[in-house]
């Protein structure tokens, strides 16, 4: 039987949620890839378990993270009863919907039906009675925005979720979400949009509303938690040379988040240029991306992926070194720009 550790909070970096009360810890643990049913199951517990023993609290999961679609949950459901039951009132759970999960009409996107149906099989798969943050995982086009947003209000009134987020809507999608969220008085806590040194649309002007992402979040008090922050693995040492067998591209498991088309010769030269600047801060380059995202006030939290209790381990240190000097800042811009 799991005993977390006594000292896990010692450590571990805590950030507020925009103007929520709720802090998060500033690496969190996402479950798209290595929890699904290609992968070890005593990887996966060895995995959470110095997670939570390095304070970790948070743990980020979708309807349809696996492979297959809902595993994710499963597997992680399955932890948690056999070994962090006693320990739930210390763990932010997530999940989302939005994406294709079952056919028909009601198995995609961002309607009442389906963000209730969704959460209500999450629920079951994870067996746990509610989730702390329930997203929108995808803006909706064809669906009312007011729609969508009234079912997370109702699913957050409903005792299902104690908090509403949304998953990367653009700057003009989530003044309007917002908006509609504090109508209903309850406010949208968190955006969880893809951002890294090499996708960084977030800090980009939105045409319409004269504001980037970023300056959306920081205006109406919504925390971040930033996904994919190391490019996939383009900002770590893994590609500096070449592909390598034993990884998800060599091994053709990319499982849409990259393939080898992703890792052009002009990317590689500048993650090696990076890790250069990383070696001379006494960081790895996967650390150094990481310390860059949470030099905004505004990124409350980056969401990290993990296969092995070691590399988490090695994200986990970026905090070590969360400074950057203005030429170091400048140095990396000239890479980058």
């Amino acid at each position: 039987m799991y005993t977390a550790s006594s000292t896990r909070y010692d450590s571990m970096k805590y950030n507020r949620c925009g103007k929520s009360g709720l802090l998060l810890p500033a690496i969190s643990l996402g479950m798209w890839h290595n929890f699904g049913n290609v992968d070890d199951f005593t990887g996966m517990q060895k995995i959470i378990f110095r997670a939570f023993d390095r304070g970790i609290t948070h743990f980020d999961l979708a309807n349809n993270y696996g492979p297959p679609a809902g595993e994710a949950e499963i597997n992680f459901g399955k932890i948690f009863k056999q070994d962090l039951q006693a320990y739930r009132d210390e763990l932010i759970i997530s999940s989302k919907a939005g994406y294709y999960m079952w056919p028909g009409p009601y198995g995609e996107w961002g309607s009442r039906k389906y963000l209730i149906s969704s959460l209500d099989q999450s629920l079951k798969r994870m067996g746990v009675e509610y989730v702390d943050i329930f997203y929108s995982h995808r803006f909706d086009p064809n669906t009312p925005l007011e729609e969508t947003m009234t079912a997370l209000d109702q699913i957050v009134r409903s005792g299902k979720a104690l908090y509403a987020g949304i998953s990367s809507y653009d700057a003009e999608q989530t003044t309007k979400a917002a908006a509609i969220l504090n109508s209903l008085g309850t406010p949208c806590l968190i955006h969880q949009p893809r951002y890294s040194m090499y996708d960084r649309w977030i800090e980009q002007t939105n045409a319409v509303v004269k504001k980037s992402v970023l300056d959306v979040l920081g205006e109406e008090g919504i925390g971040c938690i930033a996904f994919s922050p190391l490019a996939q693995g383009l900002l770590t040492d893994k590609y500096l040379k070449e592909i390598p067998a034993d990884s998800r591209v060599g091994r053709g498991l990319s499982n849409g988040a990259i393939s080898q088309n992703d890792i052009s010769p002009a990317k590689i030269e500048w993650s090696k240029k990076l890790n250069e600047i990383a070696l001379r801060r006494g960081q790895s380059l996967a650390q150094m991306a990481i310390a860059w995202l949470l030099k905004d006030e505004r990124v409350t939290s980056v969401l990290v992926g993990a296969s092995s209790a070691g590399q988490l381990d090695n994200n986990i240190d970026a905090l070590a070194n969360l400074s950057f000097s203005a030429d170091e800042l400048k140095e990396i811009e000239l890479i980058l720009n």
